[in-house]
């Protein structure tokens, strides 16, 4: 039997191929052999993903992302652009990209629920050889909406394809407070709460600041879920999600990607200092922040993965036992080994969410 299908809901694979640099087309040691030598990422000579090591572990369908956050004088923890039309103008460089791996053959753009029946009809019976030579499902999602000039833009990234919306990253945004701020939406992010609702796209509660996160399940009558977020009561972090917000995301049929940066899986992580190694992590700490929502919830149908392998980091901040994405093949075995029932394993790595898609999407 061939390995089980997986779903990833959160991958920043255009901001990789356009601001990296990184043809995400040739072989992971290809891609890190011709970055080895240079030192303007953490990451670079050690980056996770490609297209093919998605193949090689079957991971048929992804949520990738465009991003492009604006760059605030008074916090600026990572780059960003000066005005919203430079950032728009990103965000178009990564759609240019997305459909170029499209026209190639390399992916498949899911904006309907026909679109995703028939590609996993492709994958579901697919032998490892067949794999080899299917493309990649993607489901796009707009990480941040520093970039939208208007909310005209938003219809048009709706009608360019345009499924998911998270309306924050870090630090203060144009529309929402994110990561390590405190704060409500703006009216303008109100706003934009009220035409995401109108075109029907996914809210992604993930870079929220927990007065907006308060605020968007209050509000928001769409869809949502948490593409990346491990569990605060595990590794204390505003980052992280809280067991109230999670049990009232799941109460909402949401679902809840965990992610794979070390930072976020461990506590006490010093980026540039704690090794891998040094903290003896392993991909049975990812497990533990499942089994923590499982627990929560007290079933398995709200958790998944999201795992955030390309952003901004490679194996200098990941576990040990993961070299690629394709080792998430991993998980059945450690899910197996913890109890977990094989419909509930299936369920984690991609059934939850691709139930969730069957009601969210068009």
């Amino acid at each position: 039997m061939p390995a089980p299908l997986i779903f990833d809901a959160h991958l920043d694979l255009a901001m990789n191929a356009i601001e990296w640099n990184r043809d995400l087309t040739r072989p992971l040691a290809e891609i890190r052999s011709r970055e080895a030598h240079l030192r303007d990422k953490p990451d670079r000579g050690r980056g996770t993903v490609s297209l093919p090591e998605m193949r090689r572990g079957r991971i048929a369908v992804c949520v990738a992302t465009q991003l492009a956050r604006l760059e605030h004088d008074a916090y600026s923890p990572v780059f960003g652009w000066r005005s919203p039309a430079q950032a728009w103008a990103m965000t178009q460089a990564q759609l240019a990209w997305y459909r170029a791996m499209e026209e190639s053959g390399e992916m498949v753009a899911i904006t309907n629920r026909a679109t995703l029946e028939a590609h996993l009809a492709l994958w579901r019976d697919a032998d490892d050889a067949t794999a080899t030579r299917l493309p990649i499902g993607y489901l796009r999602s707009l990480e941040g909406a520093d970039s939208l000039i208007t909310l005209d833009h938003l219809a048009r990234a709706h009608a360019d394809g345009l499924r998911a919306l998270g309306p924050a990253h870090y630090g203060p945004g144009v529309y929402a407070q994110g990561t390590n701020t405190t704060g409500p939406f703006p009216p303008r992010g109100l706003e934009l709460l009220r035409v995401a609702g109108e075109l029907g796209l996914i809210l992604d509660l993930t870079h929220l600041s927990d007065d907006c996160c308060r605020q968007a399940l209050e509000l928001y009558r769409g869809p949502l879920w948490a593409s990346h977020h491990n569990a605060r009561t595990l590794v204390p972090h505003q980052r992280q999600l809280a067991d109230e917000q999670f049990l009232a995301l799941a109460s909402r049929g949401g679902v809840v990607g965990v992610c794979l940066d070390a930072w976020m899986m461990i506590p006490h992580w010093t980026r540039g200092q704690t090794t891998p190694q040094s903290a003896d992590l392993h991909l049975t700490k990812l497990v533990e922040h499942i089994d923590h929502y499982c627990q929560l919830a007290g079933n398995a149908r709200h958790v998944g993965l999201g795992t955030d392998l390309d952003g901004a980091f490679g194996t200098e901040q990941t576990p040990q036992d993961l070299d690629s994405i394709a080792d998430l093949q991993r998980l059945p075995a450690l899910l197996r080994a913890r109890g977990y029932a094989e419909s509930d394993i299936a369920g984690i790595l991609s059934e939850n969410f691709l139930r969730f898609l069957r009601t969210a999407l068009p």
